[in-house]
């Protein structure tokens, strides 16, 4: 019997649904960056002030924060397929009321970024189990690269939303154009994903382990979700705080301020893209602790640098070491597919609140010392997450999850669990 032969559909099985998971991460990128780049337009049209701008983005974030403890019960409930499908017709739900909003009733466009946000805080989570589900079946750290899908959606729907504003697009019309993508496009991605395998019911013990509610109660997913936290934080800092640090503190211009920013994002993007070279080779936890030296050092150099060239360079190596946190602490809690769901949406919500809490706080916290020596502080919780390292090591896999998760009958590849420790970290097999 040919063994390639017999290879082929699975393979062809599997690529299809690492492509489409890209996509679906894209698309998540891109239905964010649709409604930011057009804040400026909505901000006039609504005649709203600072504190009413801001009420918009705390309601995107209540309805992720709301979103994302129950996201894990359903999307073990439904499938990362069917979920993502599901979801996805809610956020081009979400865009449509913030476009029907913006045209006609003020409420609408209220109710819509809630809803945006509560869908998005659903996605997350389905998507992240699917790639993780990927990353056990291939053998190698795929997360990061699929963050860096999200992170190059962002970027695509920025230039877009730059676009349409250059030529006068209206915003309705945007927005509901990319409503109707998005809910068409992911739901038919989201058809080449990985079928659900057919699982033995877990023994109580385990099932009492993974569950929703025990899964807070875990000690490895609270740790897991602090990292995420962490490099939410710096994340999130860098993205709301470098411009303006830098107009502020070098006294130079908007545009310079800007570039600055996008050299943040461009090295997010290529450190989550190089993230798995990084992961085969020092292991999760050795990468957690690169990553995040590189990121307070980053830090550290962008505030305390008094040339401009330093700001620039500090910017950089922030984003690169702020890449790899949030996916790396995803991929470490799917190690067991079987409570993946639950313990993913224990780590996104806890993380998000990173994202949520971080960029405010340090914004009280300029009033009183400045944005740059307030920045230190995103170094020191970042490197908080050096303690928390070893939580990033393989998680046991119970057998009757073993099961679940092995490959069909046709013969394939040994699965390793990705960047478990350095020793396993053999290249993967061309073939896939």
């Amino acid at each position: 019997m040919n063994t390639r032969a017999a290879e082929g559909p699975w393979a062809r099985r599997t690529r299809s649904a690492v492509r489409s998971t890209y996509l679906v991460f894209a698309l998540l990128g891109l239905a964010g960056a649709t409604w930011a780049s057009r804040l400026p337009q909505i901000q006039e049209r609504m005649d709203l002030d600072t504190a009413s701008v801001g009420l918009l983005l705390l309601l995107l974030a209540v309805g992720g924060l709301v979103a994302l403890p129950l996201a894990g019960p359903f999307v073990a409930r439904a499938g990362p397929s069917r979920a993502v499908t599901a979801v996805a017709l809610l956020v081009g739900a979400g865009l449509g009321a913030v476009a029907s909003g913006f045209a006609l009733w003020r409420p609408l466009l209220l109710a819509g970024f809630f809803v945006l946000g509560t869908a998005t805080g659903f996605w997350d989570v389905a998507v992240s189990v699917h790639a993780a589900s990927l990353e056990r079946r291939l053998g190698r750290a795929l997360m990061p690269r699929f963050f860096a899908g999200f992170s190059s959606g962002t970027v695509a729907g920025a230039c877009l939303g730059a676009l349409m504003t250059a030529l006068r697009v209206p915003v309705s019309l945007h927005l509901g154009a990319v409503a109707l993508l998005v809910a068409s496009v992911a739901p038919a991605a989201a058809r080449h994903f990985l079928p659900r395998p057919a699982t033995a019911a877990p023994s109580s013990r385990a099932k009492a382990r993974g569950s929703g509610p025990q899964a807070w109660r875990d000690p490895r997913t609270v740790a897991l979700g602090l990292v995420a936290m962490a490099f939410a934080w710096a994340e999130g800092a860098g993205s709301n705080w470098i411009s303006l640090t830098v107009i502020d503190r070098h006294q130079t211009t908007a545009a310079i301020g800007t570039l600055a920013y996008a050299a943040f994002l461009t090295a997010v993007t290529l450190g989550r893209w190089l993230g798995p070279l990084i992961v085969d080779r020092l292991g999760r936890p050795g990468a957690l602790r690169a990553a995040a030296c590189a990121a307070c050092l980053g830090i550290a150099l962008f505030a305390t640098g008094p040339p401009l060239w330093t700001g620039f360079a500090g910017a950089l190596l922030w984003g690169a070491g702020a890449a790899l946190g949030f996916p790396l602490g995803l991929s470490a809690g799917s190690d067991d597919p079987a409570h993946a769901a639950a313990r993913v949406g224990v780590i996104t919500s806890i993380g998000y609140c990173g994202f949520v809490c971080g960029p405010p706080l340090i914004g009280a916290l300029a009033e009183r010392t400045g944005l740059a020596p307030a920045l230190l502080v995103v170094a020191a919780v970042t490197a908080t997450s050096l303690a928390l390292a070893g939580a990033l090591r393989a998680a046991p896999r119970t057998t009757h999850e073993q099961a679940a998760d092995a490959a069909p009958a046709t013969p394939t590849p040994r699965v390793r669990t990705p960047g478990a420790h350095r020793a396993d970290c053999r290249p993967p097999h061309r073939g896939q």
